[in-house]
């Protein structure tokens, strides 16, 4: 057979390299619903533990609320489990066009388009709209989702240097003969929780003739006074030609991504993408959980206020303790570290007070940027969020990183 002992003794080998340098992933099992506490069982085949997780996706905490659940329910019952067939042949149903026209109506845009997830949409939307005499510019910090869509189209590429204006104006006039020009960035940057700068980059996409593509998958509902997205806090709501978004983080929690923008963008998509022609869209039972989220978005904005408040009290709180951070004013607020090892030993020792925070190491961030990246929720209590930082306080201090700066927790640990 092909995959002899030789094949199997060379991929044993990367593996074992990759245990040595520190950074091999290992997932831990929640036994629970997602919320601030879960159940956990790490490693595999220990005893169940309870910990306070700050490290999901779950910025509004409603993948587990009640009322999404209970549409959920209704959804399975009404629509069935599964469309069993693409959108253009018989796999679309009622509820599939409402979601797109909330959509649409929440983040201010022409139209929507659905796809199985937000990494589909980015993988679909350039090929879809783009040619080969045509120019991407993209941050250099984008999402990896966005770098594998921007792979699969024919456009020539270019990267201008994060959060640069400077430098992108720069791109801008070195680009300004190309037939169409498309600059692309992350709304917020998931691994750092800083912002693009949306009313300059509308201000230099106006100038130079440009489109503005958004990835605002760690931003919609709730960045913004209305949750609408970093479009809204920046206020350019109606001026953001494509957004791509998912629903499997803040909305809900399950998944589902979407194109939304321009209306003859969106039915290129329709008409072209090659993940929403050839993969079946977002299931009944999640349509109908997301639709329910809508309702809860469109009724208050109690969990956006409250997540904004417990993102403020914890990064004060990491910072008065002494932890190198990056700035921004998100709920990911990284706890830098910049060693991989240490991140995982970090990461293990919270584990043991009670606390589920995972690493972050290369390839997921570039060498010598470990760090923890902890994610605040609606979800998280008060006393979730001290007895966190405790345990935060604690590790830090056997580790020696407290009041420390970058250079000396490098010069201690290396990168």
């Amino acid at each position: 057979m092909a995959f002899n002992e030789k094949i199997r003794k060379d991929y044993q080998n990367q593996l074992s390299e990759i245990k040595g340098a520190g950074i091999f992933k290992e997932e831990r099992l929640i036994h629970s619903t997602q919320a601030a506490d879960i159940e956990v069982e790490f490693p595999t085949g220990s005893s169940l533990e309870k910990v306070i997780n700050m490290c999901a996706n779950n910025y509004l905490g409603l993948s587990s609320h009640p009322d999404v659940l209970k549409a959920a329910h209704e959804g399975l019952d009404h629509r069935g489990y599964g469309m069993s067939s693409v959108r253009f042949i018989c796999g679309t149903q009622d509820i599939h066009k409402e979601l797109e026209r909330r959509v649409t109506e929440f983040l201010g845009t022409e139209d929507t388009i659905l796809f199985p997830s937000c990494m589909d949409a980015n993988a679909g939307v350039f090929e879809a709209i783009l040619g080969e005499e045509d120019v991407m510019i993209s941050d250099r910090l984008v999402h990896a989702s966005i770098i594998d869509g921007i792979r699969l189209c024919s456009a020539q590429h270019d990267t201008f240097k994060h959060s640069n204006m400077e430098h992108l104006e720069n791109k801008l006039q070195l680009h300004e003969n190309k037939r169409n020009k498309i600059v692309i960035t992350d709304g917020v940057f998931s691994m750092d929780g800083d912002t693009a700068k949306l009313d300059e980059m509308v201000t230099l996409c106006d100038k130079y003739n440009a489109m503005l593509f958004v990835d605002d998958s760690h931003a919609s509902g709730f960045i913004g006074p209305t949750g609408r997205g970093t479009h809204e806090k920046y206020g350019v709501m109606g001026k953001i030609d494509i957004i791509t978004t998912t629903f499997g983080k803040a909305l809900g929690g399950a998944s589902g991504g979407c194109v939304s923008g321009r209306a003859e963008l969106v039915e290129m998509c329709r008409q072209k993408a090659r993940p929403y022609l050839f993969s079946n869209t977002i299931a009944p039972v999640v349509v109908s959980g997301i639709l329910k989220v809508m309702d809860i978005l469109s009724g208050s904005t109690e969990r956006r206020d409250k997540l904004e408040a417990n993102a403020d009290w914890w990064r004060q709180g990491l910072s008065e303790a002494g932890f190198v951070l990056q700035p921004g004013d998100t709920p990911i607020v990284p706890v830098m570290l910049f060693n991989a090892k240490l991140a995982q030993d970090f990461s293990t020792d919270l584990y043991k007070e009670g606390i589920y925070a995972t690493g972050f190491f290369f390839p997921v961030v570039p060498k010598g940027k470990a760090r923890i990246r902890t994610q605040i929720s609606a979800g998280h209590e008060m006393h979730h969020l001290e007895k966190a930082l405790d345990a935060f306080i604690k590790v830090g201090r056997k580790y020696d990183i407290l009041g420390k700066t970058k250079q000396e927790i490098i010069d201690r640990y290396g990168m």
